[in-house]
C-alpha cells in the first residue's frame, strides 16, 4: 500500500464501501485520507487540512491526497466499482486544470475515468463560474461528478442546476432530523424526488442504524454509505467483500410497508358501504346534505364535497361539526371552496379514470385547513355526466398504535 507525507505526519488510503440498495452490493467506495503521528496516533483529517498555510500548500495536499488514493486504488483487484475522491471547491477554484494534472494521474495508473466520481464538497466559493469550469474538465475526462453534504451550510439546490452532478450525496444531519421527526421524513422523501427529476442519483450518507436504512429505503435514495454497513477500512488488502444484509433489509422493509398500508386499505372496506349508499341518493335527487349525513357523521370524517367532470367543484363543501369546532382561525381565507378547480390533485385524476372505483390517497396536507388527511373519491355517472364524490378523513385516524 502506498503512503505519502506531509508535514511530518505519514498519510493512508482509508475507503468505505458504497451500497445500491436496488443491486444489493457494493457498487463503489470513498476514499478517505487518515493521518498519524510520528508515534502512529491517528491525527484528526479536521487537524490536517487546518495545517497548509498558503493557497499553493491547500492544492499541494489535495493533489497528494488524490494521487495517493488513485495509486493505492488502481492497485486493488476491482475492475468494476467507483472510487469517490473528494475535492474542495476552494481548492479546485485556486488550482489551475490546464497542467492536467489529474488526467496524466489517471493515465500513468491505468485507472479509467469512469470509474471515477470526483465529489465537490458544499463551502462557499467567490468564482462559481471557475469552479463550472473545473467540473465540465473533469466531465471531459470522463469522470462522474457528484455534490457532497447536500442539504447541511452553504448548500442549496442553485449548485444542482449550475453544476448539474450525475450524484448528490445528502448529508447525514437530514437523515438524523428523519429519524427524530416525522414532517422532516416527508421533506427528505420529497427532496429524493426533486433530485431524481433533475436527473441526479442519490446517496444518502452517516447510515448508522437499522431504522435509518429502512428511512432510506422508504426515501427512494439509491445508494447507501454509513458505519452500519462498514466503517472505513485501511487495510485495503483486506476489504471486505461480503454483500450487506440488504435482501433481509429489503425483506423487513416490505413488511414493515405492507402494516402501514394496511389502514388506507381498511379506509375502503369501511366507507365503501357509505360511499355507495351516498351515491345512490344523489342519483335520486337528493341534496349532498342529505346524502352525506352518515359519511359527516364518522368522527374521522372532515369534509365532503362533489367535484363535475372538469375538476371544478359544486357548491361549497359541507364540513363535519368536529372540524367546524376545531377550525384553526388562522386559516379562515382557505375554507370557502366553491368553484374551487381540483383538477390537479392525482385523486381526482384518477377517480375520473376509473370511475366507479373507490380511491385512497397517502396521507398529504389538505390546503383548506392546512392538516394532514387522506381522501376518498368515487367518480359515478348521473344523467350522462360523471361527477366525483371526495371525502377527507383526518391522517391521524388511520394511524395504527
Amino acid at each position: 500500500m502506498w503512503t505519502a507525507d506531509f508535514r511530518g505526519l505519514t498519510l493512508r488510503t482509508a475507503l468505505q464501501p458504497i451500497y445500491s440498495i436496488s443491486h444489493k452490493r457494493t457498487v463503489g467506495y470513498e476514499a478517505l485520507i487518515r493521518a498519524f503521528d510520528n508515534d502512529n496516533s491517528a491525527v484528526l483529517p479536521l487537524h490536517l487540512f487546518d495545517l497548509p498555510s498558503s493557497e499553493a500548500e491547500n492544492l499541494l495536499l489535495d493533489r497528494l491526497c488524490r494521487y495517493l488514493h488513485v495509486r493505492n486504488y488502481s492497485g486493488i483487484k476491482d475492475q468494476l466499482n467507483w472510487l469517490f475522491l473528494n475535492v474542495s471547491p476552494r481548492v479546485v477554484t485556486s488550482g489551475n486544470h490546464s497542467d492536467s494534472f489529474f488526467g496524466q494521474l489517471l493515465k500513468k495508473t491505468g485507472l479509467p475515468a469512469h470509474r471515477i466520481v470526483m465529489e465537490i464538497v458544499e463551502q462557499p466559493t467567490d468564482d462559481p463560474a471557475r469552479l463550472r469550469d473545473t467540473v465540465d474538465y473533469y466531465r471531459e475526462l470522463g469522470c462522474l461528478t457528484a455534490i457532497d453534504d447536500f442539504g447541511a451550510g452553504h448548500s442549496n439546490f442553485e449548485r444542482i442546476w449550475n453544476l448539474s452532478p450525475d450524484i448528490v450525496k445528502l448529508d447525514r444531519s437530514l437523515l438524523t432530523r428523519a429519524s427524530n421527526d416525522h414532517r422532516a421524513r416527508q421533506i427528505l422523501n420529497g427532496m429524493v424526488a426533486l433530485l431524481h427529476q433533475s436527473g441526479c442519483l442519490v446517496l444518502l450518507e452517516g447510515v448508522e442504524t437499522r431504522d435509518q436504512v429502512m428511512i432510506a429505503i422508504d426515501a427512494g435514495v439509491d445508494f447507501v454509505q454509513g458505519f452500519y454497513f462498514q466503517r472505513p477500512c485501511i487495510n485495503l488488502g483486506e476489504l471486505p467483500h461480503a454483500p450487506a444484509d440488504l435482501e433481509d433489509l429489503l425483506t423487513e422493509y416490505k413488511k414493515r410497508k405492507q402494516i402501514t398500508q394496511d389502514p388506507t386499505r381498511q379506509l375502503v372496506n369501511f366507507f365503501s358501504g357509505p360511499f355507495e349508499r351516498a351515491i345512490d341518493r344523489l342519483r335520486q335527487g337528493a341534496s349532498m346534505q342529505q346524502a352525506c349525513t352518515t359519511l359527516l357523521e364518522h368522527p374521522a370524517v372532515s369534509r365532503c364535497y362533489l367535484v363535475d367532470d372538469r375538476g371544478v367543484q359544486i357548491a361549497d363543501t359541507l364540513v363535519s361539526d368536529f372540524t367546524i369546532r376545531n377550525q384553526d382561525p388562522r386559516f379562515r381565507p382557505l375554507e370557502n371552496t366553491a368553484s374551487a378547480d381540483w383538477f390537479r390533485q392525482q385523486y381526482l385524476r384518477q377517480a375520473l379514470d376509473q370511475p366507479d372505483n373507490l380511491h385512497v390517497t397517502t396521507p398529504y396536507l389538505c390546503v383548506t385547513g392546512a392538516y394532514m388527511c387522506v381522501t376518498l373519491s368515487l367518480a359515478y355517472n348521473h344523467q350522462g355526466t360523471l361527477k366525483v364524490l371526495c371525502c377527507d378523513i383526518l391522517a391521524n385516524a388511520t394511524q395504527t398504535p
